[in-house]
């Protein structure tokens, strides 16, 4: 359930990019920042560092030199969106996708290493799928 809540700001923010008139209600109701693509590019960009924080979690069920690896690659998400993020909406709007298609990758590593629970994939693949719908919509429709 908190996986799916933590959806909310990406579908509010594609269907204010696809209404405007909901997106000025939501600017004069909420204020500009929380209308239009800047809420899923901003949100986004704090949801890749989250996850580089489960990751970070998951390395350390790890040991040696998978630990090691498991770190690295747990810093990876943050550092994506610290670097591609801020260039616009189409560029921000792209990088974050890749970001959120690549960091599949890691959660499949951590998983095939034990480190993430069984549920781990099929949620991690539902979640990614609607943020990366709501991502593009931002990117076509902005």
């Amino acid at each position: 359930m908190l996986g799916l809540a933590g959806l909310i700001p990406f579908l509010w923010s594609a269907l204010t990019v696809i209404l405007p008139g909901l997106a000025d209600w939501g600017a004069h109701m909420l204020g500009p920042r929380f209308a239009g693509a800047y809420v899923m590019l901003f949100y986004g960009a704090v949801i890749l560092s989250f996850m580089s924080g489960v990751l970070w979690g998951f390395a350390s069920r790890l040991t040696g030199r998978r630990a090691r690896t498991g770190y690295v690659l747990s810093v990876l998400p943050a550092l994506w969106a610290f670097f591609t993020t801020g260039g616009g909406v189409a560029s921000s709007g792209l990088s974050l996708i890749a970001g959120f298609t690549a960091i599949l990758g890691l959660d499949w590593f951590f998983w095939r290493q034990g480190a993430a629970p069984d549920w781990w994939i099929p949620l991690r693949l539902l979640l990614s799928a609607v943020v990366v719908t709501c991502l593009a919509i931002g990117v076509i429709f902005s």
